[in-house]
């Protein structure tokens, strides 16, 4: 089962069900929102979740591409992504978490022929705000599939204040001898589908209203379900990934867990790319060109005369393509974003070694140093120390 027929699928079982299907947004939340990326399909969404009607109704089904720095470290392993998309559901005070749920289990199962004896789902035990989700309990318990109480691993909140709730989790067992333990003690329990029960809206000190209306949203998280259904190791290994990892590796011999860095990466910032954002030192272009810098770090390690102008143009098409960017009928304006990045990156780390070559930077440096070297010479302290560690090549 390929990406396109999983989200075809997913969209379909939903859309039988009353869904009607919304197009995704963009990587940039409208203006006045504080975050800097869309990081959940429920972003875009939240005056509807607060109350406020949505002009196609009460059942909501989409794709929706997210970006996330938290897992940065992250990246290279077998599940994690840096842009990733999305599959979304959203009931806005029609359905429960009962229905929710019962639907979840009936696609995996029926829809997309994961083994029932597979699935294992986490819930909200309760804590000194709220009580456990007995809801979400009780029907588990009537489709047996076994159950973990955890407290904070089961509750949803986008930020310190608004909607927030329990949420029950179902993961999926990816190991080779048969299902042990639970979700929280064995890494070989997959988590693939978020359900939050959006009951609440929390307060600046902390305390919780309940909504006007309670919803339920749900994210259900594309690549690690293929990989997942493709029987693969990783979401390196699917057909997302296919003509990066068929193409990095012939232009550049890398370990395994650096090769997915770099091509997450470079993907990512294509995509960043694509939504309109250029490199910066503050706000989004930053993080644009952290993930450039990141991937330029990491090739120059091994062999510093490699560089970015060896990325085909039909991995640039293809990205912007996946992600619905096409309006684009070059790639040079992505290519030409990522080879201006290269080249000041490269310029500042001339000067870097220039500067610190100097006999006043022989020893070790105080804070007044990491301080004028930045403020003067634009050198961050994680530069400084990169040169003078030898891990930028």
């Amino acid at each position: 089962m390929n990406t396109e027929h999983v989200i075809r699928t997913f969209v379909e079982y939903f859309e039988d069900r009353d869904h009607r299907r919304i197009t995704g947004s963009s990587l940039l939340p409208p203006p006045g929102d504080p975050v800097l990326f869309t990081t959940s399909g429920m972003h875009p969404l939240t005056p509807y979740l607060e109350g406020r009607p949505h002009p196609l109704g009460r059942r909501l089904v989409n794709v929706q591409r997210c970006l996330r720095t938290t897992d940065l470290e992250e990246i290279g392993d077998d599940t994690h992504l840096t842009v990733f998309e999305m599959l979304g559901t959203w009931s806005l005070g029609d359905y429960g978490s009962s229905q929710s749920l019962g639907w979840g289990h009936d696609l995996l199962v029926n829809g997309f022929g994961v083994d029932p004896g597979l699935l294992h789902a986490t819930v909200f035990g309760g804590d000194e705000h709220s009580g456990p989700d007995t809801e979400s309990l009780r029907t588990w318990e009537e489709l047996g599939v076994p159950i973990e109480l955890t407290t904070q691993e089961n509750w949803w909140s986008n930020g310190p204040t608004g909607p927030c709730g329990p949420d029950s989790e179902i993961f999926i067992w990816t190991g080779d001898t048969p299902p042990r333990s639970t979700p929280t003690r064995d890494e070989r329990w997959v988590e693939v589908w978020n359900h939050v029960m959006m009951r609440y809206h929390r307060r600046e000190d902390g305390t919780l209203d309940l909504l006007p209306r309670p919803n339920v949203d749900t994210g259900l998280g594309l690549e690690r379900l293929v990989a997942v259904l493709q029987g693969k190791g990783s979401v390196f290994e699917t057909d997302l990934f296919e003509p990066w990892m068929g193409s990095v590796p012939s232009l550049w011999r890398l370990e395994e867990r650096s090769l997915r860095l770099v091509c997450d990466h470079l993907r990512s910032s294509i995509v960043v790319i694509g939504d309109g954002v250029l490199p910066s030192n503050t706000g989004r272009g930053y993080v644009l060109r952290r993930l450039i810098r990141r991937v330029l770090t990491t090739l120059w390690r091994v062999d510093p005369s490699r560089t970015l102008g060896d990325l085909p143009e039909e991995l640039v098409r293809h990205t912007l393509a996946r992600f619905g960017q096409g309006g684009h009928r070059h790639t040079g304006p992505a290519r030409d974003v990522l080879l201006d990045e290269e080249r000041r990156f490269r310029r500042l780390l001339r000067r870097g070694r220039r500067v610190l070559s100097q006999p006043r930077y022989s020893g070790p440096l105080t804070e007044d140093d990491y301080s004028y070297l930045h403020d003067t010479h634009g050198l961050p302290r994680h530069l400084i120390l990169g040169l003078q560690n030898g891990t930028l090549g």
